[in-house]
């Protein structure tokens, strides 16, 4: 099929398929998690054996596909932006070591924080770890892109940014499809201490990465997806990021914008792109989706001799999406008129599914604390962080991936009692079991809910890395045998649920308890 109607997200997977790709790695979060999933059931992925199974964490992902760069594939690994931080210890590194095959990091930032906990923008850490970036402003160019990052990539020795935001990761558009192209043959790095960081060859790379810079620089200045429209209304010249772009041109007829445009789709910053337009218009203004990054080097590089404005001196939200409107207000244009919202259109917040079994855990967990008052449940990232709102109100806090756990042992070493984790299976298996070996290393007196449900539910339905392995993993980490305990979160044995809590707590060590049974989802697909 030479077109087709895709997601962003899609769009960024059948890119990279057309353009060789031998595997993808990654963990899944919204808004990235959809690449992969394209890749799994595709036709022509399924035919080539294309590695396409989940990894347990971003950091597993980032490593994994550093492996097939090194044996000479093409590869591709996909988190949202919080994951790349769990990545970034092996990110950062890969710049150093490079790249053989190709490799490209897609990363899908969440401004707004529709699914997320913070609203960073992964620009940050192409531009700190000296990488290049692509930040495409449509579905055709997150097709585009893969083929041009992973030429790039194997051009310059060094993995490829490519950087989605919600909103184009999660809309469809036509993408017409290139030629095929065939897959790397397995190959090792011409040089055997490529991806040796020992300090006396990670000094030689570094040195080599600076060096690299100047080229980068170039690329970006000749790059297809950067690109200056003289206007002619000089009194404003304006700089516009990836889908940005779009949200500028959905104000003007036909496209046709009267002042100057710079489009940015390729990062470092082309340098002669931006003093061109700084010296040929008097203001600028500087569209970004997320943080203020391009905003911040102008007025760094350009030494205050250019009015600039975007979110930083109030011009735009300094949070949140952009939109049309927003752009539209940065202008200085007509606000349009938008029609009410009716009164029967009532906001929705979210809520545990109907028969969730998490509902009855807490029912459960809520029963036994109730002499203890609250302030006392530490929980971590997944449909279950909805126990925090009512009619549950069952746990205290959420900060990242894995952290009920260690927060427990925090707050337990500093005399609160009891002291309660409520954690996913698959969180678990992300990153929660290190914390559980720490728990144990120290005696803490904790109580760990791994709650069971059989799949990674929030991101729609994974499968789980630890699915039949938990209690083997507690054991493993040194939980004693007697005190992981396996309940059937069920109400009508909300009693003997009750009992085997109290006895927990009551034990002073690191506890474990299975609340086990599928979502409710898993379980209606597996009755059908």
């Amino acid at each position: 099929m030479k077109k087709l109607l895709l997601l962003g997200d899609e769009a960024v997977a059948q890119g990279a398929l057309d353009s060789g790709l031998s595997g993808a790695f990654g963990y899944p979060g919204t808004p990235s998690t959809e690449i992969i999933e394209y890749i799994q059931r595709n036709k022509a992925a399924i035919e080539r054996d294309v590695c396409r199974t989940w990894s347990a964490n971003e950091k597993t992902a980032m490593e994994e596909a550093l492996g097939m760069s090194y044996a000479g594939k093409r590869t591709l690994v996909t988190m949202k932006h919080v994951g790349l931080n769990v990545a970034a210890d092996a990110y950062m590194n890969s710049a150093l070591t490079g790249a053989n095959g190709g490799v490209i990091v897609a990363v899908a930032d969440d401004p707004s924080m529709h699914s997320s906990q913070n609203e960073q923008d992964s620009r940050f850490y192409a531009k700190f770890a000296l990488m290049p970036a692509l930040e495409p402003s449509n579905q055709q160019e997150a097709y585009d892109m893969p083929e041009y990052a992973f030429q790039l990539s194997e051009n310059f020795n060094l993995p490829v940014m490519l950087r989605l935001t919600t909103r184009l990761a999660h809309s469809r558009a036509g993408v017409t499809r290139k030629e095929v192209l065939d897959e790397n043959e397995m190959h090792l790095p011409e040089n055997p201490s490529q991806f040796m960081l020992l300090p006396a060859f990670a000094r030689k790379n570094y040195q080599k990465l600076l060096s690299n810079q100047e080229g980068l620089l170039q690329e970006s200045e000749n790059s297809p997806f950067n690109q200056y429209t003289e206007g002619e209304d000089k009194s404003l010249g304006i700089i516009a990021c990836g889908l940005a772009y779009n949200y500028l041109m959905e104000n003007y007829v036909d496209s046709v914008c009267p002042y100057s445009v710079l489009k940015i789709g390729q990062y470092p910053l082309p340098r002669k792109l931006v003093k061109k337009i700084t010296a040929e218009c008097d203001k600028i203004l500087v569209l970004e989706e997320g943080m203020p990054i391009v905003e911040e080097m102008l007025k760094g590089f350009l030494n205050g001799n250019s009015v600039i404005k975007g979110r930083l001196d109030g011009s735009l939200p300094r949070a949140g999406e952009l939109n049309p409107a927003l752009v539209r207000k940065a202008l200085g244009m007509e606000d349009l008129v938008s029609e009410k919202i009716p009164e029967i259109v009532a906001g929705r917040p979210p809520a545990l599914c109907l028969g969730c079994p998490h509902a009855d855990t807490y029912k459960a967990l809520n029963e036994v604390l109730e002499p203890y008052g609250k302030g006392h449940v530490f929980s971590d990232i997944g449909c279950y962080t909805l126990g925090f709102l009512p009619p549950y109100n069952a746990i205290d806090t959420c900060v990242c991936m894995g952290a009920s756990i260690t927060m427990a042992i925090g707050a337990a070493e500093a005399g609160l009692f009891p002291a309660i984790a409520t954690i996913g299976d698959s969180t678990f298996g992300h990153s929660g079991i290190t914390g559980l070996l720490d728990g144990v290393k120290k005696q803490a007196n904790i109580v760990v809910f791994i709650l069971d449900n059989d799949t990674v539910a929030m991101t729609g339905m994974q499968d789980s890395q630890v699915t039949g392995r938990i209690e083997d993993i507690c054991l493993g980490v040194g939980v004693e045998k007697e005190h992981v305990r396996v309940i059937n979160p069920l109400s009508r044995l909300n009693d003997e649920n009750v009992k085997i809590i109290k006895e927990e707590i009551d034990y002073n060590g690191v506890s474990v308890i299975i609340p086990r049974r599928p979502c409710i989802h898993v379980y209606s697909k597996r009755k059908r």
